[in-house]
């Protein structure tokens, strides 16, 4: 089997894009009383991804079911950013492996940015014969076909030529209040300790016509929310010689007059005035920017690639707050990176201590292979690592408490989801600032946007109850 170079991502970055409209159709009894189980790792693209499995396999006729015994298809949807990744997908395939042999037609996939790793693919055909099918992020638009077509044996067809664009696809949307919408795929920034370009490829940004309309279905739907989703939202478009910027495009989709707009995952480098000055004057963009810092070292950020050092990002982050009034602002952080030292941490600390942020993801550096920073001969031991990691959460965890206690007897506006997980006698939403809220006598206000007052503050959430 001919494997890809994982650098080919790389070399291709300025190819021309392809846009596919896709017109598939399949007989829904084909797989009539048959049900597939989706398990799900990774980012939100990964997530959304998902929505678009469960759509293809239901145009074939299956149904949900969330036993992995009762299934008759079972999708893993994998994630490769870190390496622990790799110890959950090969720890949950021994259980598929043992429901197979109770249930021996049952389909066993594996799809997402691990299945575009050359040595896991390796490891698969190798070790785990009983998966039947592999696809990668740029093909799953072949998922019916590959089913159709399985036989006995391993039927792998991992990966297709990156580049194109696929519209008319269907999803079967985890909610009906709120939505995932892609506005781009791929990325092309190549920091050094990310994996992203090489298993999701390189940038290619829908058609702002196309994305426009797909949201303006939404709201024709009763959807309340929209999450405009790409690997680096704010570098939309750049790519592309006659497309308007990400400012252009949020202003767009504002006018639209969903209720809400959200955007994730934006890079401090593309983060432009323009955006800033959208989020300011649209009442229906919420103040909650995701912005990743990564490291508060200048030097550190040199060697992951980030193009830009900390006073860049400090000064970023003050325009931010002057003009964007109650913004929340999160971060990632990554702690341990080859060969920092404890000045190099103290610095990110530092940037932790001036910019108190909402919360934080927190990741001890993970190498990942074909990745520049892999490579690096790192001094650093691991009981170093997680202690400073320990340290960066007792700082975050802080200032996530101090940040939720402001609300404290404040009214807010929250979009009411479901139920409650830990208590059924309550719902939860989250305000306009991305903060969770657990609300008392609310069931009846499900999918709708409602006043609240906050009578309690945790480090991760709020307690409500409606005005």
């Amino acid at each position: 089997m001919n494997l890809p170079d994982l650098k080919a991502a790389k070399k291709r970055t300025d190819e021309e894009v392809e846009y596919v409209n896709l017109d598939q159709k399949y007989d829904k009894n084909t797989f009539a009383n048959q049900k597939y189980f989706i398990r799900t790792y990774g980012c939100q693209m990964n997530v959304h991804d998902s929505e678009e499995i469960a759509a293809r396999l239901e145009s074939l006729g299956f149904t949900s079911t969330d036993e992995l015994e009762n299934a008759d298809i079972v999708i893993l949807n994998t994630c490769a950013i870190r390496e622990n990744a790799h110890e959950k997908l090969f720890g949950f395939l021994g259980r598929c492996k043992h429901a197979k042999k109770d249930k021996k037609n049952m389909i066993v996939g594996i799809c997402g940015c691990m299945a575009q790793e050359e040595n896991v693919v390796n490891e698969i055909m190798t070790k785990h014969k009983y998966v039947d099918i592999v696809f990668g992020t740029h093909n799953i638009h072949e998922l019916q076909d590959l089913i159709l077509k399985k036989n006995k044996k391993q039927e792998i067809n991992v990966y297709s030529c990156e580049g194109k664009v696929y519209e008319n696809v269907d999803y079967k949307r985890d909610s009906n209040i709120k939505a995932w919408v892609n506005i781009q795929y791929g990325c092309d920034k190549f920091c050094t300790y990310c994996i992203v370009p090489y298993t999701r490829g390189k940038q290619r940004s829908r058609r702002s016509c196309m994305i426009i309309k797909e949201v303006e279905d939404l709201v024709k739907k009763g959807y309340k929310e929209v999450t405009l989703l790409g690997q680096n939202v704010n570098a939309y478009g750049k790519e592309l010689d006659d497309e308007i910027s990400f400012a252009e495009l949020l202003q767009k989709v504002s006018d639209t007059g969903i209720p809400r707009v959200r955007f994730v995952t934006s890079h401090p480098w593309d983060f432009t005035d323009e955006m800033i000055d959208v989020i300011a004057k649209n009442d229906n963009v919420m103040p909650y920017i995701h912005l990743p810092l990564q490291s508060g070292s200048s030097r550190i950020l040199k060697l992951m690639g980030r193009r830009y050092t900390k006073e860049e990002y400090l000064e970023l982050y003050k325009k931010i707050r002057e003009k964007v009034k109650d913004c929340s602002i999160t971060t990632d952080i990554i702690v341990g990176f080859p060969n920092e030292t404890e000045e190099q941490f103290q610095d990110t600390l530092d940037v932790v201590n001036i910019c108190k942020f909402d919360s934080a993801f927190t990741f001890i550096f993970s190498p990942r292979e074909g990745t520049p920073a892999a490579q690096i001969d790192d001094k650093v031991d691991l009981k170093t690592k997680e202690d400073r990691l320990h340290r960066l959460n007792e700082l975050i965890n802080k200032y996530s408490l101090e940040a939720n206690k402001k609300y404290l007897d404040k009214t807010v506006k929250v979009l009411i989801e479901g139920p409650s997980e830990k208590d059924p006698n309550k719902v939860f939403g989250y305000t306009e600032t991305m903060k969770l809220v657990n609300v008392e006598n609310a069931k009846d206000k499900i999918g709708e946007i409602v006043d609240v007052k906050i009578t309690d503050a945790k480090s991760f959430s709020l307690d409500g109850t409606l005005v």
